[in-house]
């Protein structure tokens, strides 16, 4: 069994229960989701009138594109990408001006690169090889990006007593100083918006 059909599984089920919410992906609600989108697209350096190619790693139905247009981007390149069919099917329904595909990576060059969420919820997974899934997917990020890259992670400096087993809490120093050996010079650790959790922004050297 693959280290994410278990997650599959379980995003599918949220996506049953809930429908295509934020719950349906697992979060808590539409502001902190906002939140999460505003502060990964520190990412984008475009204008409004500027097309731009972006993979979404860990899609869901979708929603991202949906507030990158109400944001300011219509013109996006949109390609989502999730391990999930259902959520493809669901994303590409709601968002048909996009484009959805199921896996783990991309098939094409992009200009852009983000992922939210998808390093949270590990469940049963080894540490270990949780952390290589992490590694992997961001060297995928980068290798198939031209201008950047941005991702999220629940924190290790979050309070014990809002700690869950089943999800992982990523050390936001590892992953800043991983990216800056590994991917570039211009790197940026976001860890004061008031979630359990940092944001990485890499840019692309010239």
């Amino acid at each position: 069994m693959s280290l994410l059909d278990p997650v599959r599984d379980y995003y599918e089920n949220r996506l049953r229960q809930h429908g295509a919410t934020p719950g349906g992906v697992d979060w808590n609600g539409e502001q902190s989701q906002h939140l999460r989108f505003k502060t990964l697209s520190q990412v984008i350096q475009a204008g409004a009138d500027e097309p731009f190619r972006l993979d979404d790693f860990g899609c869901g139905y979708g929603a991202y594109l949906g507030w990158l247009i109400s944001a300011g981007w219509p013109k996006v390149d949109y390609l989502g990408i999730d391990v999930s069919p259902e959520m493809v099917v669901e994303g590409s329904k709601l968002y048909p001006q996009g484009q959805f595909v199921a896996g783990s990576t991309s098939p094409r060059m992009a200009d852009y690169a983000v992922a939210s969420g998808i390093f949270n919820v590990a469940l049963e997974a080894d540490r270990e090889a949780w952390k290589q899934y992490i590694s992997d997917t961001l060297d995928a990020m980068h290798a198939t990006t031209r201008k950047g890259f941005a991702f999220n992670c629940l924190t290790s400096y979050s309070d014990a007593t809002h700690m869950r087993p089943h999800l992982f809490y990523g050390d936001p120093c590892f992953y800043f100083d991983l990216c800056k050996r590994r991917y570039s010079r211009q790197v940026a650790l976001l860890h004061d918006y008031g979630l359990y959790e940092f944001t990485i922004i890499v840019r692309k050297d010239p």
